[in-house]
Parts: structure tokens; C-alpha cells; sequence
């Protein structure tokens, strides 16, 4: 699955936005299976996958959790972490090793609020992201649980 404009941070955030950001990412790595995330836990973090593969996922009573995308290079993993309550609102699985640079939330708040011209760009990369999310979330959705052809873009 190729990344959207919309959601590719490259593409997404101005060049220089990025670059401060950069400054307070530390790098990890995650073996395939690991959990980075449940739903309802507190969204303390989030990260940009430089290698890998990451599917978030939604809890359905007496199912399996549904997948609902997978993330790959440059993609923004978790928004949760700009929204109060900064709790988790799907779950989120390394379906393959993966390695991202990891951002602590608090600080990259603090960072936005502190600085307007900072704050605005960040906002509206995340707000962009999620609307993809949740427009795949809903044609996912109705694609397992609609009428045959619902979940077709409008």
C-alpha cells in the first residue's frame, strides 16, 4: 500500500516543521507481533516508521480485532496523542520488524504550544491523517459489515 500525500510526513509537514521535530525523535525498533499500542491505553507517544510495517486495528466484541490499515515508510503512526483524553482510539501491531524514530507527546505538544508557527502545521498534518483514517476506518467497516458495494467511496 503506497502512502497518501496526506498521510506521508515528507510530503505532509514543510521541510523545516519536520527538521525541528526531528530534534526530540529517538529511534527504536520493534520485532514483528510486538503490540506499540492498545485501544483506550494513553497515547503518551507516536512515531514515524522509517522501515516496516504497522496495521492499526479496532476491538470488536466476540471477534477478532478487524485490521483496519497498514502503515508503512514515512506514515505517521498514532494521533490520539493530540486530542484530549490522549487515549488510544485503535490499536496498533507490527505485522513485520519494524523501525521508526518515536516521539514523546508531551514534549511535541509543548513544542506546538509554545510555538504557533510550529503548532498550526503539526495540527493540520495530524488533523489530515486523521480524516484518511477514519474514511478507510468507515469503507473497511462496511466493506466487513454492510451491504454488498457499501463500502465504496462516495
Amino acid at each position: 500500500m503506497n502512502a497518501s500525500p496526506t498521510t506521508d510526513t515528507v510530503r505532509a509537514l514543510p521541510a523545516e516543521h519536520l527538521e525541528r521535530l526531528m530534534r526530540v525523535a529517538r529511534e527504536v525498533s520493534f520485532p514483528q507481533g510486538t503490540r506499540l499500542f492498545k485501544e483506550g491505553g494513553r497515547a503518551d507517544r507516536f512515531w514515524i516508521i522509517r522501515s516496516g510495517t504497522v496495521t492499526l486495528d479496532l476491538h470488536v466484541p466476540g471477534r477478532r480485532a478487524v485490521v483496519l490499515e497498514t502503515l508503512t515508510h514515512n506514515q505517521l503512526v498514532g494521533w490520539s496523542w493530540l486530542f484530549t483524553p490522549h487515549l488510544w482510539h485503535l490499536g496498533g501491531v507490527a505485522t513485520s520488524p519494524v523501525r521508526a524514530y518515536e516521539f514523546d507527546a508531551a514534549a511535541v505538544r509543548t513544542m506546538c504550544q509554545k510555538d504557533p508557527a510550529l503548532g498550526a502545521p503539526v495540527a493540520l498534518w495530524v488533523g489530515s491523517v486523521v480524516t484518511h483514517r477514519l474514511q478507510t476506518m468507515r469503507n473497511r467497516l462496511l466493506d466487513l459489515y454492510g451491504p454488498y458495494g457499501s463500502g465504496n467511496s462516495l
